[in-house]
């Protein structure tokens, strides 16, 4: 193994990314012996693992969501907090994606590498803001990594919204949002906009919404659509996910008109084929310019892609001199854009 050859020593198994001298695998896919976790979306969080570290925040959602976060143990490591594994040096950044989301930094033998999980750069109320960190190797998401991703204001698709429910105050406004992250988010930015009634919750969310205001994060007045009267909520904004919008309870909230919120909004033909009436390009995750401006700015050498759009941003590294990556990882998918 060779310090200034990554790939002699970050290797891809049937388990996902394996760091070799430290003896443990990042985000895998499932039953590694040690795991390191970047954050609680599924396809990173996977159940069956041994050991476990992660931040405080991520444990606790993996907790909730998996029944336990690792078989024979966990370990949590505060933002900045520098442990030794072997002789490799792992610390966790903020990634700026949902609430305990991190890049995995490790350092050995004078070479840096940060494996980036998902990521945002965008302003979140939520969770902690994404942290630069200059390194030799950078492991990216591409999940929106095409030119015509660029996800613009979030606060300026919230005013969409907060309009409509003005202009029909007869319509429950029902908006399809993913259970963790993309909810908190929504809510934490539709109250910045000054909007101080209650927001009614398919039952699916309530769980997680409440684990977040256990960490400290407001979210303001939540109540239960499902127990809620029909009329009660004309008017009103209803989050549900976006499974919910199309099946049977959805009918029972009075006329809905029905939103999303997604980074895939941004493709109207995707909106309308789902029939949604009012799209809100709102995402989790970095798009074209946030991609390509954080890959320069970590001054990184090489960059690996782990997935989503991975062939413009390969041909986008390679003509910046850089070296290009393509890490075929099992199991990342489209929870939480």
């Amino acid at each position: 193994m060779r310090p200034d050859r990554f790939d002699s020593w970050l290797t891809v198994d049937a388990k996902g990314l394996y760091c070799r001298p430290g003896r443990f695998h990042i985000d895998p896919n499932g039953g590694a012996e040690r795991a390191i976790v970047t954050h609680g979306h599924s396809d990173h969080a996977r159940p069956g693992h041994q050991h476990v570290l992660a931040t405080r925040e991520t444990l606790a959602i993996m907790e909730q969501r998996l029944g336990q976060a690792a078989r024979h143990g966990t370990q949590a490591l505060a933002y900045g907090e520098t442990i030794a594994i072997g002789d490799v040096a792992v610390r966790l950044v903020p990634a700026g994606h949902v609430l305990g989301s991190a890049q995995v930094v490790i350092e050995w033998k004078g070479a840096r590498a940060v494996i980036s999980g998902d990521y945002k750069r965008s302003a979140d109320p939520t969770c902690a803001p994404y942290e630069l960190v200059p390194c030799d190797l950078f492991v990216t998401e591409a999940t929106f990594a095409l030119p015509v991703f660029q996800h613009g204001d979030a606060g300026q698709e919230v005013a969409k919204l907060l309009t409509s429910v003005r202009q029909f105050p007869e319509r429950a406004h029902v908006v399809g949002v993913y259970g963790l992250g993309k909810c908190q988010r929504l809510i934490a930015l539709i109250r910045q906009a000054g909007y101080e009634r209650p927001i009614y919750l398919h039952g699916a969310l309530a769980a997680c919404c409440a684990l977040y205001v256990s960490f400290g994060v407001p979210l303001g007045p939540l109540k239960s659509a499902t127990e809620a009267e029909r009329g009660e909520m004309r008017g009103e904004i209803v989050l549900a996910p976006p499974s919910a919008l199309a099946d049977r309870w959805s009918r029972r909230l009075p006329d809905p008109l029905t939103a999303f919120a997604s980074g895939w909004m941004r493709v109207r033909a995707r909106a309308r084929q789902q029939g949604i009436e009012l799209p809100l390009v709102i995402s989790d995750h970095a798009d074209w310019n946030e991609l390509t401006r954080t890959i320069a700015e970590t001054g990184a050498g090489e960059v690996w892609v782990t997935h989503g759009r991975e062939d413009a941003l390969l041909h986008h590294i390679e003509t910046t001199g850089r070296r290009g990556r393509a890490l075929a990882l099992v199991g990342r998918e489209d929870e939480d854009q």
